[in-house]
């Protein structure tokens, strides 16, 4: 029982950790940009919170807990048993398999289109001058902006870093961070997560990456937060490993 309601919470923690941040991944109609201009906005953060719970809230009682999860796989069974005889045959698992794999495939699909558009004008603003290259001049002051910008969140950033270590962190990294959300929103200790936890939880997730305080978070304040959180957690794994 404790096994599964640890993994019922973590898929939980996940969502929260994620919050904000899953409009720089490729999450199609989860993302939370639905207008896709590159800002979220309060009330796009309201409403792509409201969906995240409804959806893990599979008995819809208001509240995450380990009773979703069993919940969940019924649902998952009764998916995948095609003929409703209380079977899953051989044929019926593969569709199902199929059919994951091609919602993947669209994930990875919308994935490398919005990296390219996030990519484009990353580039354009460091290209100052309009040249379509940019120049040494230009490198420098963007570098110098970004250690700026992780300077301002109490962050540490070296040249390469992210390259050779903070894309490392992978899932292991995800993890842990989205368990110590998850505490974090579960207040009272019950082991479960109520609607009111849920959205304080999102809502201080959600001003921490407005660095400006304007009710939008953009690409470049989610940029900094990730940043700022990966060297905040390479931080404590080395705190951790020098023990």
């Amino acid at each position: 029982m404790m096994r599964k309601l640890t993994l019922t919470l973590s898929a939980a923690a996940l969502a929260l950790a994620g919050g904000v941040a899953v409009a720089a991944g490729p999450f199609g109609k989860q993302n939370p940009d639905t207008n896709s201009d590159g800002v979220i906005t309060a009330a796009e953060h309201a409403a792509h919170a409201t969906k995240m719970f409804e959806r893990m809230d599979a008995n819809g009682d208001g509240t995450i807990n380990a009773e979703d999860r069993a919940a969940k796989q019924a649902d998952r069974f009764a998916k995948m048993d095609a003929d409703s005889n209380g079977e899953v045959s051989q044929a019926e698992m593969k569709a199902a398999h199929e059919a994951r794999s091609a919602q993947r495939q669209e994930r990875r699909e919308a994935m490398r289109e919005q990296m390219e558009k996030r990519g484009a004008e990353r580039f354009a603003k460091l290209d100052t001058d309009g040249s379509g290259g940019l120049s040494e001049a230009e490198l420098e002051a963007g570098h110098e902006a970004m250690k700026e910008r992780f300077g301002e969140r109490g962050g540490k950033w070296q040249r390469g870093e992210r390259g050779q270590r903070g894309d490392r962190m992978g899932h292991r990294g995800g993890k842990r961070g989205a368990m110590a959300m998850l505490r974090m929103a579960d207040t009272d200790g019950d082991k479960s997560v109520s609607r009111a936890e849920f959205d304080a939880a999102i809502a201080k997730r959600f001003a921490a990456m407005d660095a400006d305080g304007d009710g939008k978070v953009t690409a470049e304040e989610r940029d900094a937060a990730r940043e700022a959180h990966k060297g905040k957690w390479m931080e404590r794994r080395e705190a951790r490993q020098g023990q």
